[in-house]
């Protein structure tokens, strides 16, 4: 009796006391296994018996993609079988500890990979290991750990050494041969990205941080490549050697069959984005963030003959000197233009844009500083906008937006969100009317109005303001007493000294 109740002691420890602590504190190298493992054998006794060996591993595989995310990691602790299994269904992975790649356990632990982010753990740990992970500095979705003893402890975080990097990538291009997408820090030489073009024949979206002109020289190893992001530096996280025209060059000429592409915080300009429309014939979509192009780099976009998408984010300026309007070419396929986050300082520039985008269908502002309604009225050069979005646009008026948004006999689509100084009272009856054979209208330009629009009859304002009022009335009246009272000591003094 005493060895049966010791037998079920397991189970009803497990049943109250999750593994949650233990799935936190344990490493992923500590899991480890082997594919010559054999399963399992069923146990003699009865109820302590594990029914699961009977089933099959594609059963449980199923059984197991049916439970969420948040359960699969405690669900692989029950047995190493278990966790072989949750491990097939692993597809993506971000790896923060690169001595992982070193193990070589990669591919025992995650046979199935198809994402790969190895951007946070290419950054070294602290020089002071008394500081190490007791800061961390997140930008996006990276947090790397802060040397506050360091002399600039922010926005110079630096990188494991170049030949480490390399043997890590030349693991994964022998243990992840099935990958499709890749996130990493390449270095000068060129023997990690060439080991994982020759090894990843599936690759199809790379993304590229801290890149420069010699990292991408191996990119034309890359037969299967359809997305490429390009980040030359980020502000407050690390700067870069960049991209320039040259190494634009190079990209265009080894990634012929590009789809989308995006740029981050690279240089360049007029040679670079012209190179890359001559050569990248089946460019959709070009993505271009906090850019330090040079001048004229717009009329660069004309050459793009088969873009569809232009997206702009971050960028505190559009370009410096697009050179003359009269010899700005167009893009034919354009369709959509967005923007966010953008400084619209210069008009000119704002000009030149607008005219390379001329057959544009649907515009999106989005929290853009600057525009006003004399940098609003040049959108009217697109005549064959259907859809026009505005967010957080808070110096546009409703005069300077509606002689605008009535000049397109097209436009089916309308958003306004958080633009203050477009007023409900100030729509004229021809924009109402607009408003009327609209297919799709959000409008929530004033915040004041829609909060008066939605307390209407509901009597909430007006008692908060009886109450406020009645507060401010009896600390008048409180402060008028001692007045009074300090009015009276003051006179009674003077007499008594008299």
């Amino acid at each position: 009796m005493h060895r049966h109740r010791l037998r079920r002691w397991p189970n009803l420890w497990f049943a109250v006391k999750p593994l949650k602590h233990v799935v936190l504190k344990m490493p992923p190298g500590d899991q480890t296994l082997t594919p010559e493992d054999p399963p399992p054998q069923p146990r003699p006794g009865g109820a302590s018996a594990d029914v699961t060996t009977l089933l099959s591993d594609e059963l449980i595989l199923r059984i197991l993609a049916a439970v969420p995310d948040a359960h699969r990691l405690p669900a692989s602790l029950v047995c190493k079988r278990w966790l072989r299994l949750v491990g097939r269904l692993c597809h993506s992975l971000t790896i923060s500890d690169w001595s992982f790649l070193d193990r070589r356990r990669l591919r025992l632990r995650y046979p199935c990979l198809t994402d790969l982010d190895l951007v946070p753990a290419s950054f070294a740990s602290p020089s002071s290991p008394a500081t190490g992970g007791s800061v961390l500095l997140t930008r996006g979705r990276v947090s790397v750990a802060v040397d506050t003893p360091a002399d600039s402890p922010v926005g110079e975080c630096h990188f494991l050494e170049p030949c480490v990097i390399d043997r890590g990538l030349e693991i994964i291009a022998h243990d992840c041969p099935g990958l499709r997408k890749l996130s990493l820090v390449p270095t000068a030489s060129e023997a990690g990205l060439m080991a994982i073009a020759g090894g990843c024949d599936t690759l199809q979206e790379l993304e590229l941080h801290r890149c420069s002109d010699l990292a991408l020289r191996p990119i034309s190893g890359f037969n299967n490549l359809q997305i490429l992001r390009l980040v030359g530096s980020v502000e407050g996280l690390y700067r870069g050697p960049g991209v320039t025209d040259f190494g634009l060059t190079i990209l265009a000429h080894g990634c012929k069959r590009l789809v989308k592409l995006e740029l981050g915080g690279c240089e360049g300009g007029y040679d670079g984005v012209s190179a890359i429309g001559r050569c990248c014939t089946m460019l959709e979509e070009l993505t271009i963030s906090d850019h330090r192009m040079d001048a004229g780099w717009i009329a660069g976009l004309s050459f793009c003959r088969n873009l569809k998408t232009l997206r702009l984010q971050s960028c505190r300026r559009i370009d410096v000197d697009p050179g003359p309007l009269d010899h700005l070419g167009t893009c034919p396929t354009i369709e959509t233009l967005q923007m966010r986050r953008c400084q619209l300082r210069d008009k000119r520039s704002l000009q030149a844009l607008y005219m390379v985008c001329e057959a544009v269908r649907d515009v999106v502002f989005e929290n853009c500083w600057g525009m006003d309604n004399d940098k609003f009225s040049l959108l009217s050069i697109c005549r064959r906008v259907k859809f026009l979005s505005l967010e957080g646009c808070s110096l546009l008026t409703t005069e300077g937006f509606e002689s605008v948004v009535l000049s397109w006999p097209d436009l089916l689509r309308l958003v306004v969100v958080s633009c203050n100084n477009i007023k409900d009272d100030e729509v004229s009856p021809a924009l109402s009317s607009l408003f009327s054979v609209l297919k799709e209208l959000k409008w929530r330009p004033d915040t004041k109005s829609v909060l008066a629009v939605t307390l209407a009859g509901t009597g909430i304002r007006k008692k908060g303001g009886r109450f406020f009022k009645r507060r401010i009335l009896q600390g008048r009246r409180q402060l008028k007493i001692v007045e009074e009272g300090i009015v009276a000591e003051s006179s009674r003094a003077t007499m008594v000294n008299y």
